[in-house]
This record gives C-alpha cells, structure tokens and sequence, in this order.
C-alpha cells in the first residue's frame, strides 16, 4: 500500500515536470532553449510522418492536445524558406485533422520539391501578432518563437515538429 502511494505521488510529481529542449537536440528536430509542457501529444501529416506527397495533392495533419489552446502551424520549405500558414486556431483537448471543415480551405502541396517540415505551436492564451515568414537560422527561429510567446503571455507552450516529402 505504501508503495502504491509513493508511485502515484511519484508520478504526480513528474506529471508537473516541463521539457526542456535545447541546441543540438536533433531528435524532434526543434531546437529551442525555453522551458515547453508535454501539451501536443500527437502530431503528423494524414498519412505519416515521412510520406511522401506529390505536387498538388491535399495534406493534412493530424494533431491531438492533451488540454485546449490555440495551435499555428509553421512550415519551413526544403530551400530553407519558412512561413506560417495557420495562426492561432483554437482546438478543445483530443485528436483534430486539420484544416477543421470549417474552416473551409485546404493544404495543398507545391514546389519545392525534397523534405518539407512543419512545426504545430501550441499556447494556452491566443497568440498576438507575431508571424513567421522568412529564412531563418535556428537562433534566428528561436528568437521569433520567444517573442511569439511573450506577445501570447502564454504559461503553457509546447513545439512538435513533423516532416513529410514533396515528389513532383
């Protein structure tokens, strides 16, 4: 019984506990130096992260949050090019295919061709009026998702990247 409880305040404790990625942290592929919650449980384009898209096909992604908050999605093209193509789109707890119907667009795939990255940006508050567009270097991308988080006042903040690849 002792046991028990020393798990589950164990396991509590832990639960409160927030990442922390920093530069030359390539697993996830997102290099940031900031304190990030575990809030984006699941994120990937609609069939898998590394498929393969041809050239005007739909894509989709696939996100689930484990509380609500506001989502944007940033795409950094194979040249180096990044821009965002979602800003602030807010989603309840659970798994979301993205675009939401409601929203009535669609993501469709173009040039250039090679390995496309998204990152999904969660916060707990709505984001201001930060974007991303441009060419950016790793700290020159960690600076504006500073910024995008301090005009947010966000207190809870995560960062997933997936990828996928772009075939004529």
């Amino acid at each position: 019984m002792k046991r028990m409880f020393l798990l589950l305040g164990l396991g509590a404790l832990l639960s409160a506990c927030t990442i922390t990625l920093r530069p030359g942290d390539v697993q996830v592929g997102v290099s940031v130096e900031f304190g990030l919650a575990d809030v984006i449980a699941r994120f990937e384009p609609d069939r898998g992260q590394g498929a393969t898209y041809r050239v005007g096909e739909e894509v989709q992604f696939v996100v689930t949050l484990r509380r609500p908050g506001y989502v944007s999605l940033v795409a950094i093209d194979p040249d180096g090019r990044t821009y965002e193509f979602e800003h602030g789109v807010y989603l309840p707890a659970g798994t979301h295919v993205l675009p939401l119907p409601s929203m009535r667009r669609r993501y469709v795939v173009d040039y250039p061709t090679g390995k496309q990255r998204v990152r999904a940006i969660y916060t707990d508050t709505r984001p201001g009026s930060v974007y991303f567009r441009g060419v950016y270097s790793t700290d020159g991308f960690n600076d504006r998702l500073r910024l995008y988080f301090k005009q947010s006042y966000a207190q809870v903040r995560d960062v997933k990247e997936t990828y996928f690849y772009i075939a004529y």
